[in-house]
């Protein structure tokens, strides 16, 4: 699992692909039940609430769509969440979170990147004091499927 802790560490320039935000995409998702700030069960029974969702312009890889989520309960300090158990809540928001909004977001992407992070944090902009994890499922069906990143 990647894990992101400083999240200077991750802005790696190959590994960045030019984001762009998809102002329409987000508001059509919005518009169509991704509620901002509304709590989600996950599996680890921790307190995960939808932050936004961004969608890339065609890279190297194909379209990206990220769903970005604030867990409170992963932080470095006074979390009680591991790695891998956030692992598991990933791939569960990918399943049945993500997957079921990606008709409403336009042409299906090539990957789907799950983010977590303890805070809420503006997108792309470093903050060395959050904790983060982030997982890339290729989409087959009505399945995700972990890739390395």
């Amino acid at each position: 699992m990647r894990q992101r802790r400083v999240a200077n560490e991750g802005l790696r320039p190959r590994r960045l692909v030019a984001i762009a935000v998809s102002a329409a995409g987000c508001l059509g998702l919005s518009a169509a039940g991704a509620q901002v700030g509304g709590e989600i069960a996950v599996p680890s029974g921790q307190v995960v609430t939808y932050q936004d969702t961004i969608s890339t312009a065609p890279g190297p890889g194909g379209l990206v769509i990220r769903f970005r989520f604030v867990a409170p309960a992963i932080a470095r300090d006074g979390g009680t969440v591991t790695p891998e158990v956030a692992q598991e809540d990933m791939e569960f928001l990918c399943r049945t979170y993500a997957l079921p909004r990606l008709s409403e977001t336009g042409p299906v992407p090539d990957q789907v990147v799950i983010s977590l992070a303890d805070r809420e944090l503006p997108f792309g902009e470093a903050s060395p004091d959050a904790t983060q994890f982030f997982e890339a499922y290729r989409v087959e069906g009505a399945t995700c499927i972990w890739e390395a990143f």
